[in-house]
């Protein structure tokens, strides 16, 4: 491949996907794997944010080499530079997406290239690049078993900078709903202020530290992330509305941690589920964790399993969907270029020396994948 993974990065930077545009990025990473010999298809979800399956070699439970394509807002007003030009500072790419997750992606894209490029009998090698992961996995979601070849392993591609990670915590987005009875407001006793009963909540979950604990991937967090409610500051607003973020932990359900927030918040208080994606957890003897250690031994690259990662990632959808015969999920760890503080902030940027890296361990672990098959 002539195209370099930095030079692919500042592609997908400059094409900007704040929840729309997937598809024109979808297309370019299929022209490239396409001149590579890769069978490409564009799943279709919603109009302009077509998916990538891309696949190549074997057909029997390959590899799976997977990120996201979307991207969250960025301000230009706040940051330093135009976010949207993937500018070069030293060793640093500056620009939205390029930590979550589009020097992931860049690198992914040129690894398997490479690796399907080279002559040799392939054991099936699979990319899969999806939309919507920042609302909730919502493109993964709406993949199917039948769009994919399963029962083989999956390395998410997000930001750690190049450490192994064998899991993350799984989410529980709740929207909390408050009815009140709306009056003058020169006479709020008329009245019952639907945002002030929901403020209370919010900050009786905010305040909370009972929230369940595991041993390794820490306690249950919560995040108020949206508040509103009213219309005019002279009405007791009726009604008001809150979307509150829960990073769940191994040995919790879902109904537990509802029965939590209800109790915080209060009866009156209508409590719905609005996303529910599993904990991610792969085995530490696992024997795809020992080729992807192995791989970064290669590569000269810290080998150790690290703490599950607090965010979560498609592998809560596609982990399932990937599962073998026997219905386990598939052997998952997440490796990527990116740095995990950087996510979401202003003024982004990745390494672009852990970026050739992620190359590298990409590169070797699809080499053992095959000599191993």
């Amino acid at each position: 491949m002539s195209v370099t993974a930095l030079e692919i990065l500042g592609e997908l930077v400059r094409g900007r996907s704040v929840a729309q545009g997937e598809g024109v990025l979808a297309r370019r990473a299929g022209e490239l794997l396409d001149s590579a010999g890769f069978t490409v298809a564009l799943p279709h979800w919603e109009a302009g944010r077509e998916q990538l399956v891309a696949r190549t070699g074997g057909t029997s439970a390959p590899l799976t080499l997977t990120g996201h394509l979307d991207t969250v807002p960025a301000d230009p007003a706040q940051w330093a530079i135009d976010p949207w030009t993937a500018e070069r500072d030293g060793d640093r790419v500056v620009g939205r997406g390029t930590s979550d997750m589009k020097s992931g992606v860049a690198a992914l894209l040129v690894a398997a290239a490479a690796h399907a490029a080279r002559r040799h009998s392939c054991r099936g090698l699979q990319v899969v690049l999806t939309a919507g992961e920042e609302t909730g996995c919502t493109g993964a979601a709406t993949l199917q078993r039948s769009d994919l070849l399963v029962g083989g392993p999956l390395l998410v591609a997000e930001p750690t900078a190049n450490r192994l990670l064998l899991g993350h915590k799984g989410v529980h987005w709740m929207q909390l709903t408050s009815k009140g009875r709306a009056a003058h407001g020169s006479a709020p006793e008329l009245g019952v202020n639907a945002v002030v009963r929901l403020a209370r909540a919010a900050v009786a979950l905010h305040d909370h530290e009972g929230w369940p604990t595991h041993d390794r991937f820490g306690s249950v967090t919560a995040n108020v992330g949206l508040l509103a409610g009213g219309a005019r500051p002279n009405v007791v607003p009726d009604t008001a509305r809150m979307l509150l973020d829960l990073r769940t932990v191994p040995g919790v359900d879902a109904a537990t941690l509802r029965g939590i927030v209800i109790g915080l918040a209060g009866t009156e208080v209508q409590v719905d589920d609005h996303v529910v994606l599993p904990v991610v957890d792969t085995a530490p003897d696992d024997p795809f964790v020992s080729e992807v250690r192995e791989a970064l031994s290669a590569a000269g690259l810290g080998a150790d399993p690290q703490p599950p990662a607090r965010f979560f990632t498609d592998a809560s959808v596609l982990a399932g969907l990937l599962a073998g015969p026997d219905g386990r999920a598939a052997p998952t760890v997440v490796l990527g270029p990116g740095e995990p503080d950087q996510c979401h902030v202003v003024d982004e940027w990745c390494s672009a020396s852990r970026v050739e890296a992620a190359v590298e361990v990409y590169a070797v672990l699809l080499d053992r994948w095959c000599r191993q098959g």
